[in-house]
């Protein structure tokens, strides 16, 4: 049988975000363009794009439910499904890949009994692994709502999702502090974050994605010597960063990556030769 059609909001809820998304559609010359922030509207709602959500924005919107819905269905920040409030994303392309992400992720599943995309039965988190994150100076890379948590192992991945289900806040590596998923999706609709200190937080990029843009620019970058994990010339120090430096993994004093010591590729193996 067919589905019956989306209920409507209650008439309070409607009317308050009728008029936040007047306001959103203000912004646009063609309101067909406010279709993405809108549904980040209605996302903050209930955690998640629901029928009435999409309902909602078609009739704002003068758009069918259809439209409306190709669009929900095709990018992965809207949520389809009740979610938690912390939405942990662990990167697992390549170089996350590689330097522990996948091991983080594995870790994580049985940490918390879940699968991808499952959500832990007190409603904290739902875990999912997720494409890259721009970040990969400082792989591996695990995102709550957003926010970048850098460097991660296995230990530390697990020990930031008990926080956030203990309600012990947690501190992102850069960027703002922590909110709710629905705060988020509210701020993603385009509405000022309003926390005190929350909007001069910041982060940038890590030092070798700041050397490729010199580059690119056509800038020299000043010569640096780094030697292998494993041991440069007799006498030679290792890397001292300033205080300030934020250092990527790659910079790490260590044999392979501390989040999956296991992992095979290490630079050199115990009992072998350089060049084997």
């Amino acid at each position: 049988m067919p589905r019956l059609p989306a209920p409507d909001y209650p008439a309070d809820v409607r009317a308050r975000l009728e008029a936040d998304a007047k306001e959103v559609i203000a912004r646009y010359p063609d309101s067909r363009s406010a279709l993405l922030p809108l549904l980040h509207l209605v996302q903050s709602e209930e955690g998640y794009v629901t029928r009435t959500g999409m309902r909602f924005c078609a009739e704002v919107l003068d758009l069918t439910t259809a439209e409306v819905t190709a669009v929900a269905t095709f990018y992965t920040m809207y949520r389809r499904k009740p979610s938690g409030d912390y939405q942990v994303g662990v990167c697992t392309n390549t170089l996350c890949a590689v330097m522990g992400g996948d091991a983080i992720f594995e870790a994580l599943q049985e940490h918390l009994g879940v699968g991808n995309g499952g959500t832990t039965e007190d409603g904290k988190v739902t875990l999912e692994h997720i494409e890259c994150n721009a970040a990969c100076d400082f792989a591996p890379v695990v995102m709550v709502n957003w926010e970048f948590f850098d460097n991660q192992t296995p230990q530390s991945a697990k020990r930031l999702v008990d926080d956030l289900r203990a309600g012990v806040q947690a501190e992102p590596t850069r960027g703002a502090p922590l909110c709710t998923f629905k705060e988020t999706a509210r701020i993603l609709a385009g509405f000022p974050d309003e926390r005190p200190g929350a909007v001069e937080a910041t982060g940038g990029a890590g030092p070798a994605s700041l050397v490729g843009l010199r580059l690119a620019k056509g800038e020299a970058p000043p010569a640096r010597v780094v030697h292998p994990r494993t041991g440069g010339p007799e006498g030679a120090q290792p890397h001292d960063p300033s205080p300030s430096e934020h250092l990527s993994s790659h910079d790490a004093p260590q044999r392979t990556s501390a989040s999956d010591p296991s992992h095979p590729a290490g630079p050199v193996g115990e009992g072998r030769e350089e060049g084997e």
